[in-house]
C-alpha cells in the first residue's frame, strides 16, 4: 500500500487478533485515535513492511470476534468495522474507524488513557487532560451549527466564493462539478439550511460574527526603538471575512513593506525587512491555528528589528517548538483546507525556505497555555551571501524546497555537522537528512566531510568561485588536516597552552572543532599533556 502511518493511520498485524495481548494493543491504537481525531487501524498489514503476511487467512467468526473482544478492551470510543476487504494479490484485511470521542475522554478496559501523537500512541498523563479538554473542543467549533440560515446570506456572496473555489488549481475536478450548495457542505460551511460557525465567519454579516464565540479580532501596534507605542490599528468590527481581513492587514502594515539597499555587484537590490510571503505565512497560521474558543485578539507588534504575532491558544497538543516544523496537528482543519484551495497558503516551509535565501533568522515560536507567539527577527545576518543564494537561484532551478532551506542553513552558518543541521531541520532522526543534502552535494554546492555522526557539510569553494563572488574568507571550513597544522604551528610558537588559549589565538574556529582534535592528536602521541584536567596544557611531543 502507499499509504503511511500519521496521525489519523495505523497498520497492524493480522496476528494481532490472535492474542489477548494483540487486542489489548489494538485497543490501545483505538483509545488514542478517539482522544484526538479519530483514525483507521488498518488490520491485516505489518508494521513494519505495510505488507500482509503471505498465505495469512482471515474467516467472518474470527472477524466478528475480533471486533466484540476489542470494543470489551476499551470505554467511551465510537468505532465501525469495514467489514472483510481483499487486497489485489487476494489477502484479507478489515479496517476499523475509530471516530473522535467529543464529550468525553476514551480509555482501555484497565482504565488507561492515551492520545495519538504524530504516529504514536502517548500516555496521558494528569496534566495533559486539560489540554486534551480544550483540544476537543476547539477541534469541532468549526462545525457547530448556528441558528443562522443560509438563506440569510446574500446570493452574490455563495456565487463568489464559489467561483473561487472552482477556479482554484489546488481544488479536485469532481469538487468543482459540484452545485453551489454542495460545495459549501464539502467545505463545512453549512449543516442542512444552516451556517456553521465556519459558515458564518466566512459568509455572515457583521452582525452574525459578533455573535460568534469568538470570531477574528486583530491589533496591529507599532513601537519606536524604546518601545514606546507610535501607532495602532485594530479590527474589532467583524465585518471582514478571513480572506478580506487579511489582504486589509496585508495593505495596512506599511511598516513591514520597509527594505534594505543592498549593493549586488553593479546593481543595488531591495530586500524587504520581512518577505510578503512569510507575513503571509504568519498571519495564516494565526488565523488557521487560533483557538476559537478562546476570547483575546491576534496581536501584531512591530519594533524596529522584529515583529511579533500572537494569537489565542496554544500549541496544539503533541507540537512543540522543537518538532513544529513537520507535526501535522491541525486546530481548524475546515478552514485550513479552505484556505489552501482558495490558494491564500503557500506551500509548508516555504517561509523557512525564504528566510534561509535571505540569510535572515528562522522564526523563533513560543506557547504557554493560552497563547502562541511567533518572533520573526528583520536583520539580515550575513550581507555577503545574498550575491551567492541569488546566483543558486538563478543557476540551479531544479533545487526543491527542503534543498535550498539545508544551503541556507550551511551558508549562513559557514559549517554545521550532520548532528547539528538535523537539530536545525528539526528531523526525527538522521536518515531523512539526505532528502536535504544528497542533492546539493550531486550538485557540488555543497562538500560533505566525514562519515556518520562526523559529517560535516560547507559550501564548496568552486561554487563561489564559479559565481565570482568577494565572499569573506574565513578558517571556520578549514579542513581537519590543514587545521591540524594550524595548531601545530600555534604549539610550536606557543609550547604549554591551554585550549582555550589556543582558541583565542584562533577566534574563527569552533571550541568543538579544535578540542576533539587536540584530543585525538594527544591519543595518537602528537601532543604531551601537563596539569589537571580542569587546567590541562599541551604541547608538541
Amino acid at each position: 500500500m502507499e499509504l503511511h502511518e500519521s496521525q489519523t493511520l495505523d497498520f497492524k498485524s493480522i496476528r494481532k487478533i490472535d492474542t489477548d495481548k494483540g487486542i489489548k494493543d489494538l485497543a490501545v491504537c483505538c483509545v488514542s485515535f478517539a482522544n484526538s481525531r479519530g483514525g483507521e487501524l488498518y488490520i491485516g498489514f505489518e508494521d513494519k513492511t505495510h505488507a500482509p503476511l503471505a498465505g495469512q487467512t482471515l474467516t467472518e467468526e474470527k472477524h466478528v470476534d475480533a471486533l466484540k473482544r476489542l470494543t470489551s478492551n476499551c470505554y467511551n470510543v465510537a468505532m465501525e468495522s469495514s467489514g472483510i476487504l481483499m487486497t489485489e494479490a487476494g489477502e484479507p484485511y478489515f479496517i476499523i474507524k475509530v471516530f473522535p470521542s467529543v464529550k468525553s475522554f476514551a480509555s482501555t478496559s484497565d482504565g488507561r488513557y492515551y492520545i495519538r501523537v504524530g504516529d504514536q500512541n502517548v500516555p496521558m498523563r494528569s496534566e495533559d487532560f486539560r489540554s486534551v479538554a480544550q483540544e476537543k473542543e476547539d477541534y469541532h467549533w468549526e462545525t457547530v451549527v448556528t441558528s443562522h440560515l443560509l438563506s440569510s446570506v446574500p446570493e452574490a456572496r455563495v456565487h463568489s466564493l464559489c467561483d473561487s473555489i472552482r477556479a482554484s488549481a489546488r481544488v479536485r475536478q469532481h469538487i468543482k462539478q459540484m452545485c453551489d450548495a454542495e460545495i459549501l457542505d464539502n467545505y463545512a460551511l453549512i449543516d442542512g439550511d444552516k451556517l456553521t460557525n465556519l459558515g458564518v465567519l466566512w459568509l455572515g454579516n457583521a452582525g452574525q460574527r459578533n455573535r460568534l464565540s469568538y470570531p477574528i479580532t486583530v491589533q496591529y501596534i507599532v513601537y519606536d526603538s524604546r518601545e514606546q507605542k507610535i501607532r495602532k490599528v485594530d479590527w474589532h468590527d467583524n465585518t471582514l471575512n478571513p480572506e478580506q481581513l487579511l489582504l486589509e492587514i496585508e495593505e495596512e502594515a506599511t511598516e513591514l513593506k520597509y527594505s534594505y539597499e543592498i549593493q549586488i555587484g553593479l546593481f543595488r537590490k531591495a530586500v524587504r525587512y520581512y518577505n510578503p510571503k512569510v507575513i503571509r505565512e504568519l498571519l495564516i497560521n494565526a488565523f488557521a491555528h487560533k483557538s476559537y474558543t478562546i476570547s483575546g485578539d491576534i496581536m501584531i507588534a512591530v519594533y524596529p528589528d522584529r515583529m511579533e504575532i500572537s494569537s489565542p491558544g496554544s500549541f496544539p497538543y503533541g507540537v512543540t517548538k522543537d518538532n513544529i516544523l513537520h507535526q501535522r496537528l491541525r486546530r481548524n482543519p475546515h478552514l485550513i483546507r479552505l484556505m489552501s484551495d482558495l490558494c491564500l497558503m503557500e506551500g509548508e516551509g516555504s517561509g523557512y525556505e525564504l528566510n534561509a535565501m535571505d540569510a535572515k533568522p528562522m522564526p523563533i515560536p513560543e506557547s504557554d497555555f493560552s497563547n502562541v507567539k511567533v518572533t520573526q527577527y528583520s536583520t539580515i545576518q550575513n550581507q555577503s551571501l545574498l550575491p551567492l543564494f541569488d546566483f543558486v537561484n538563478r543557476t540551479y532551478p531544479a533545487l526543491s524546497q527542503k534543498n535550498l532551506i539545508a544551503f541556507g542553513l550551511i551558508a549562513v552558518n559557514e559549517k554545521l555537522s550532520s548532528t547539528d543541521l538535523t537539530k536545525l531541520l528539526q528531523l526525527p532522526e538522521n536518515g531523512r537528512l539526505r532528502n536535504y543534502v544528497d542533492n546539493l552535494v550531486s550538485n557540488g554546492l555543497v562538500l560533505q566531510r566525514g562519515v556518520k555522526k562526523g559529517t560535516q557539510y560547507v559550501v564548496n569553494p568552486q561554487l563561489i568561485n564559479n559565481a565570482r563572488l568577494n565572499v569573506p574568507t574565513t578558517l571556520k571550513t578549514i579542513e581537519p588536516h590543514r587545521l591540524k597544522a594550524l595548531i601545530e604551528e600555534d604549539l610550536r610558537l606557543h609550547p604549554n597552552s591551554k585550549i582555550s588559549e589556543i582558541e583565542i589565538r584562533l577566534p574563527d574556529i569552533e571550541h568543538k572543532d579544535i578540542q576533539r582534535l587536540i584530543y585525538d592528536m594527544v591519543r595518537k602521541g602528537m601532543l604531551l599533556t601537563s596539569g589537571p584536567k580542569s587546567n590541562r596544557r599541551y604541547s608538541l611531543a
